[in-house]
C-alpha cells in the first residue's frame, strides 16, 4: 500500500494527458506504455510467454509476438477506458454490434440477460454501447486497493451509461438488477480458487466461477455470450453476440453445473484461439488449478 499515492498521481497526470490528445495519439501512447511495462517485466514476462507457448501449442517466436501484442493491445485498452467519457456518444461508431437481434429476443422475456464476456479485446467499449442503444446495464468488477481508483473506474463506466456491481459481496445487486429485467455484464474468465468448480480452460484444468451460471439457473435468464474484438484498423471494434447457451439435454442452462461451466469456457478458449493477442495473458488464470504443473513445465523447456 505503501506505493498507492504514487500510483494514484500517475494516473490522474495520466488521464489529463491522455483526454487532451487527439483519440489516434492517445492510443498509440496507451500501447507504447504497455510495451514499457512489457519490456521492465522481463522475468515475469518470460514466464507468461512459456505459459502461453505450452497452453496454446505455439513456437517460443509466436509465443514472444503474442504476448507482445496483448501488452500492447491492452495499453491501447486501458487509454480507451479513460477517454470513455469523451468516447461515449460515438459508440455507435466505434464498435459495430453483430447479433442485436438475440439480445432483442432476450429481453423480450422480462427476466433480465446476463452477458457472458471475458478479458478480451474491448469489453467497456461493448458496455458502453449497449447503454447507448438504450438497454439499461450493470456490470461486475473487481474492487480496488485503493478506493480513489475504484472511485474513478466506476466514475468513468457510469459516464458511458454502465452501472457498477461489486463483485463478490455484492450479489444482492446483480440480482436485484436482472430482476428489475435489466442486463448484467459478467467477465467470467477468471480464477475463482475454492469457491469454484474445476472445468477446461484452453484445454487445461481451471477454477471456474459459478455464481453467474446459478443465478441464471434460479432466475430462468439468458446467458448471451458476447465478444468485442478489435478491428485491424486498431481504433474500432466488432461486437458478437452469439444465441443464448442452451443447457444439456434440453434442460434450463444450468441445471447440469459442470456442462454449464463447461460450455462458458468452451466459448470464451475459443474466441482467445481466434484472437490470442488481445487476451489478458498476464493474468494468472490458471493460479489455483496448474500453477506449480506450469512451473515444471516452463522450468523444463
Amino acid at each position: 500500500m505503501a506505493n498507492q499515492p504514487a500510483i494514484w498521481a500517475s494516473l490522474r497526470a495520466l488521464r489529463v494527458l491522455l483526454n487532451a490528445m487527439p483519440h489516434s495519439s492517445a492510443l498509440r501512447l496507451g500501447s507504447a506504455l504497455g510495451g514499457v511495462v512489457e519490456k521492465f517485466s522481463a522475468a515475469r514476462v518470460e514466464k507468461i510467454r512459456r505459459r502461453c507457448a505450452l497452453v496454446l501449442g505455439v513456437t517460443p517466436d509466436e509465443a514472444r509476438r503474442i504476448v507482445s501484442g496483448s501488452y500492447a493491445h491492452f495499453g491501447r485498452a486501458a487509454a480507451e477506458f479513460i477517454r470513455l467519457p469523451k468516447m461515449a456518444p460515438l459508440m455507435d461508431k466505434i464498435v459495430e454490434f453483430r447479433g442485436e437481434e438475440h439480445l432483442k429476443e432476450a429481453m423480450k422475456l422480462g427476466r433480465g440477460a446476463i452477458f457472458l464476456s471475458g478479458h478480451i479485446g474491448n469489453w467497456e467499449y461493448g458496455a458502453a454501447l449497449i447503454a447507448k442503444l438504450g438497454y439499461p446495464i450493470s456490470a461486475i468488477g473487481a474492487e480496488q486497493r485503493d478506493p480513489r481508483i475504484m472511485d474513478a473506474m466506476v466514475e468513468i463506466r457510469s459516464a458511458g451509461g454502465v452501472k457498477h456491481v461489486g463483485k463478490g459481496l455484492d450479489i444482492k445487486a446483480a440480482v436485484s438488477c436482472l430482476k428489475r429485467g435489466e442486463i448484467l455484464a459478467v467477465l467470467f474468465d477468471q480464477d475463482a480458487r475454492d469457491r469454484g468448480i474445476i472445468s477446461p480452460f484452453l484445454g487445461y484444468p481451471a477454477s471456474t466461477p459459478t455464481g453467474p451460471i446459478r443465478m441464471a439457473q434460479k432466475l430462468g435468464c439468458p446467458v448471451l455470450p458476447v465478444r468485442v474484438t478489435r478491428s485491424p484498423d486498431g481504433e474500432r471494434f466488432i461486437m458478437t453476440m452469439d444465441a443464448p447457451f442452451e443447457g444439456k439435454d434440453g434442460r434450463p442452462f444450468g441445471d447440469d453445473l459442470r456442462h454449464a461451466a463447461d460450455t462458458c469456457n468452451g466459448a470464451i478458449s475459443s474466441w482467445i484461439r481466434e484472437n490470442p493477442e488481445q487476451w489478458l495473458w498476464m493474468y494468472p488464470r490458471w493460479e489455483s488449478t496448474m500453477r506449480e504443473d506450469f512451473n515444471k513445465c516452463i522450468s523444463a523447456a
